[in-house]
C-alpha cells in the first residue's frame, strides 16, 4: 500500500509540473481562444473518445455526469494523465516536425450515498501557443509589403464540479458546472522599411457553463446516454501596450492600457451514446455529438464558424473480469473518432480523424488500472492556406480506486 501511495504522489507531481508547461504548437491555435483540448479520463482515449453511455463503476467518466450515480458506495476514485505528441506539419512549401508533452487532467470522485456521486476535476480547455516569423503581407493593392513577427502563449483551463443521481433503478441524471479561466499573451511586431510597430497584449478570460446528462439502463447489457451543454459566454479584458520604433526615436502610443475584449461564445451542444455488452467479453460504444457554433453569430478574422459533428466508436475486450490470473484481467481497447471541426477557412473545413489502441493494466485486486494508449491522427489538409497535421499521440493514465468507510472484520 505504501508503494502505491508513493507511485500516486509521483504521478501527480509530474502531472502538475507538466500542467504548468502544457502547450499546443498547432498553427490552428491562432483561431478563437486557441486549439481546443480534449481531456479523457480512464480508458476513454483508447476507445475513440466514446463513452457517453458508460457508467462510472470502474473509473471516473467525464463524458456524462449522470454516470456518477453508479459509483460504488465505498469507492473513492482518483484519476490523472499525461499525453505526448509527435506532429508533422505539411504545407505547400515546407514540412516540419515538433514534439511536446501535455498535462491531461487531475480528478477525484466519490459517492455521497448509495444513489449519488460527485466529482471535481481540473483540466486544460484550450491552448493558444504559436510563433509566426518574418511573414510578408501586402499593403492594400500596392506592391509594397510589411513583415509580421508574432508569438502567443497561454490558454484557458476548466475546473469542473459534477453530480450524478440515480432517480430509480436503471435511470440516472447528472449536472456539471464548469468554471473557465485563463490568460493569453500576444506579441506582434510589424516592420515597414525602417519603422517597427510593437503590440503587446495580455488578455484575461473567465466564464461558466452547465452540462446536463442522463443515462438509461435498458437491460444488463445495453445502456443509452444523453448530454446537453448550455450555451454560455466567456468574458474578457486586456492590458495592451503599443509602441513605434524608427531610426531616431521610440514613440509610446499606449502603455498598459486596460480595456475589454470581444466576448467568446460557447455553443449549444448535445450528444447521444450507446453501450452494448457482447458475449460477456466485449463492449461496444458509439457516440454522436452536435455543436451549433454557427448559431453563436461570432466571427473570426481568419475564417468562419460552422456547425460541428463528432462521431466516436470504441470496442473493449477482457477475457475474464473476475479471475485469479492477471493476464485474464487485462483490458484491450481500440477506437475511431471523426470530427468535422468548427472552423471553415477559405470554404474548407478543418476536420480531424484518428485511430486509437490501448491497454488497461489492473493494479492489485481493486478497480485501479494503469491505462496506456496510442493514437494516430490527421488534422486539416494541404492547400487553400491550410496546413495538414499528421500526429502520433501516446497517453498514460492512472485510474486509482481506494475503498473507504469499510469496517474492519478483525482488530
Amino acid at each position: 500500500m505504501k508503494n502505491k501511495i508513493w507511485f500516486i504522489l509521483f504521478f501527480t507531481v509530474q502531472s502538475v509540473g507538466l500542467y504548468a508547461q502544457s502547450v499546443s504548437t498547432s498553427p490552428y491555435s491562432i483561431y478563437g481562444l486557441g486549439s481546443l483540448f480534449e481531456a479523457n479520463f480512464g480508458p476513454i482515449s483508447s476507445i475513440g473518445s466514446s463513452g457517453i453511455a458508460l457508467p462510472s463503476t470502474t473509473f471516473i467518466n467525464n463524458r456524462n455526469p449522470a454516470s456518477l450515480g453508479y459509483i460504488g458506495k465505498n469507492s473513492f476514485f482518483f484519476d490523472t494523465g499525461l499525453k505526448g505528441f509527435q506532429t508533422t506539419y505539411t504545407s505547400k512549401s515546407t514540412n516540419e516536425k515538433r514534439n511536446n508533452f501535455q498535462f491531461s487532467h487531475i480528478a477525484i470522485a466519490f459517492p455521497l450515498n448509495s444513489k449519488s456521486g460527485i466529482s471535481a476535476s481540473l483540466k486544460p480547455y484550450s491552448s493558444a501557443s504559436y510563433v509566426i516569423s518574418d511573414y510578408q503581407l501586402t499593403i492594400g493593392n500596392s506592391n509594397e509589403y510589411y513583415n509580421l513577427d508574432a508569438a502567443s502563449y497561454g490558454g484557458l483551463n476548466t475546473f469542473d464540479l459534477a453530480y450524478g443521481y440515480k432517480i430509480r433503478k436503471g435511470i440516472t441524471l447528472g449536472l456539471t458546472t464548469s468554471f473557465y479561466f485563463g490568460t493569453i499573451t500576444n506579441n506582434k511586431n510589424f516592420t515597414i522599411a525602417n519603422s517597427e510597430t510593437n503590440i503587446n497584449k495580455k488578455s484575461y478570460y473567465s466564464g461558466m457553463r452547465v452540462t446536463l446528462g442522463n443515462q438509461i439502463k435498458i437491460d444488463s447489457t445495453f445502456n443509452i446516454g444523453l448530454t446537453m451543454k448550455i450555451p454560455s459566454q466567456i468574458t474578457g479584458s486586456k492590458t495592451q501596450s503599443v509602441s513605434t520604433v524608427n531610426d531616431t526615436e521610440t514613440l509610446y502610443i499606449e502603455e498598459n492600457v486596460d480595456s475589454d475584449v470581444t466576448d467568446y461564445y460557447l455553443p449549444f451542444e448535445f450528444g447521444v451514446g450507446l453501450s452494448k455488452s457482447l458475449f460477456k467479453k466485449f463492449n461496444l460504444t458509439l457516440d454522436y455529438e452536435k455543436s451549433l457554433w454557427k448559431n453563436t453569430n461570432q466571427s473570426s478574422v481568419y475564417g468562419e464558424y460552422k456547425n460541428q459533428d463528432k462521431y466516436a466508436l470504441g470496442l473493449s475486450y477482457v477475457k475474464k473480469e473476475q479471475s485469479y490470473k492477471y493476464a485474464d484481467k487485462i483490458h484491450y481497447y481500440t477506437g475511431f473518432n471523426y470530427d468535422t471541426g468548427f472552423l471553415s477557412i477559405n470554404n474548407k473545413s478543418v476536420n480531424n480523424m484518428r485511430f486509437s489502441l490501448g491497454v488497461g493494466l489492473p493494479l492489485e485486486y481493486t478497480k485501479s488500472a494503469l491505462n496506456l494508449n496510442y493514437s494516430y491522427g490527421i488534422k486539416g489538409r494541404v492547400g487553400n492556406d491550410l496546413i495538414k497535421e499528421n500526429y502520433h499521440m501516446i497517453g498514460i493514465n492512472l485510474s486509482f480506486e481506494a475503498i473507504w468507510f469499510v469496517k474492519r472484520k478483525f482488530e
